[in-house]
């Protein structure tokens, strides 16, 4: 859920982009809920698998610790500055279209600032499901 609502973004901003106010629009509603509906519900999920893996381990390794700091990147990422910037972007969107005129400057500072956001959590997002996926010895537990 929480990648492919990801990768989702990155896929409809890529194909569509905002050539006019109405397509900014849709595409800028779409992203939201695909933000409440996917993304966040997955991030939680992952979150809790994360916690619940925690609990297991009797001395956490360290690709673990690793782990959980690029899902703590991710969490903040995605609570604090990416889902409350989805309903401006909407809103921002709505107002260009409804005046008819192209896409407003406001709308585009916020889009590219989403853009900056979203861009930051790739590394984070790949390393994360790596270390999850083929959980390495590191540092002082490969001797």
């Amino acid at each position: 859920m929480y990648v492919g609502g990801i990768l989702s973004h990155i896929v409809i901003g890529i194909v569509l982009g905002h050539s006019d106010a109405a397509t900014a629009y849709h595409v800028s509603v779409y992203k939201e809920m695909s933000a409440y509906i996917l993304i966040l519900p997955g991030l939680g999920l992952k979150i809790i698998s994360d916690l619940m893996m925690y609990y297991r381990f009797e001395r956490i390794p360290h690709w673990f610790k690793l782990k959980l700091a690029m899902t703590a990147f991710l969490a903040v990422n995605a609570f604090v500055f990416l889902a409350p910037m989805m309903p401006e972007l909407a809103a921002l969107a709505k107002m260009s279209m409804e005046e008819g005129s192209s896409i407003s400057q406001a709308f585009l500072d916020k889009a590219h600032t989403e853009e900056l956001v979203g861009q930051a959590n790739i590394i984070p997002l790949l390393l994360e499901l790596v270390l999850g996926s083929f959980k390495p010895k590191l540092f002082s537990e490969r001797l």
